[in-house]
């Protein structure tokens, strides 16, 4: 049998998980990193293309003329033309499920260290001023307990349900909106967006990006949350509106986490990079999805659709 060709575009997106697999199944060739102009050279003779973010186009696929599967290395699939690889033939495979349990221990991460005032409490005492202090304890910022609060869920898919049922057995009183108008859940009380946003302490984003959910939460919109409010978005950027969130975090006292942004890595000239309450902002690189476990379910998964 004649080996496949199998292109790997972005490996470096993987870290150190091991990649072994995919030499069992082809004759492989793997880059850290392809850019949009390198694209179309490195597929041409492949049958098999891995990719977690390089875009394909359908004019990169109309020169692949021996490709038979694109291969995503991840769940959602928006970097592929996927009528082109309909009109061509050519299989696409994503990976559903992967870091569902990676995403909700990093909403929780996002939580802990915004509402437990991490970043000052850290400080105060690597800096000295705690042991310079006269009291044993520090109670300028305060935190609140998460039993007894209500707990907004934007999006209730896999993740959604799954950070709803941890936030129960914290005791926090569970609501949901649900941005597809598809998921029902009699455990959870359904409601609308205008009512979880002025009536929940705690925010958290779990949904796809699409025409329903570009911009859902606008400056407008997030203005009516609750004096003290957490905002979270762990679904995808574009889903909150960037330039809203550096406002309201000067304007108001809420507390936005955000692991997702409309453009990654984030331009030097995003607002949030710029604002002046930077207590109440807390932001990572778009690395829920990243544990160690995740992605080697990602790359299992990838390797078993080769197969």
């Amino acid at each position: 049998m004649q080996s496949r060709t199998i292109v790997l575009l972005d490996t470096l997106t993987f870290g150190d998980t091991d990649l072994s697999c995919f030499d069992k199944l082809g004759s492989v060739t793997a880059y850290k990193t392809t850019s949009p102009q390198e694209t179309l050279e490195r597929i041409t003779d492949a049958e098999v293309i891995v990719t977690n973010k390089v875009v394909i186009t359908k004019e990169h696929m109309q020169h692949a003329k021996n490709l038979k599967l694109i291969c995503v290395a991840a769940t959602g699939m928006n970097n592929v033309d996927l009528e082109a690889a309909k009109e061509f033939g050519i299989a696409v495979k994503n990976v559903a499920g992967y870091s569902t349990d990676s995403v909700i221990q990093h909403t929780f991460s996002m939580l802990f260290y915004l509402i437990g005032h991490s970043r000052y409490y850290d400080e105060v005492v690597k800096s000295g001023a705690y042991s310079k202090s006269a009291l044993f304890t520090d109670v300028s910022h305060p935190f609140f307990e998460i039993k007894g609060k209500k707990w907004g869920i934007i999006g209730l898919g896999e993740i959604g349900r799954g950070v709803a049922d941890i936030a129960k057995c914290f005791g926090a009183d569970v609501c949901y909106y649900s941005t597809s108008g598809v998921n029902r859940s009699e455990d959870f009380q359904r409601t609308n967006l205008d009512e979880l946003l002025k009536t929940c302490d705690i925010i958290t984003v779990h949904a796809p990006l699409n025409d329903k959910t570009k911009n859902l939460l606008d400056y407008e919109k997030l203005l009516t949350c609750k004096e003290g409010a957490v905002v979270l978005n762990l679904g995808r950027g574009g889903i909150i509106n960037e330039s809203a969130v550096a406002r309201l975090v000067d304007e108001k006292n809420i507390f936005f986490g955000l692991d997702v942004f409309e453009k990654e890595p984030l331009s030097q000239e995003n607002p949030l990079l710029h604002v002046k309450n930077k207590e109440r902002l807390y932001m990572t690189p778009h690395i829920a999805w990243t544990s160690v476990e995740a992605r080697e379910k990602l790359i299992q998964s990838v390797c078993e659709n080769i197969q």
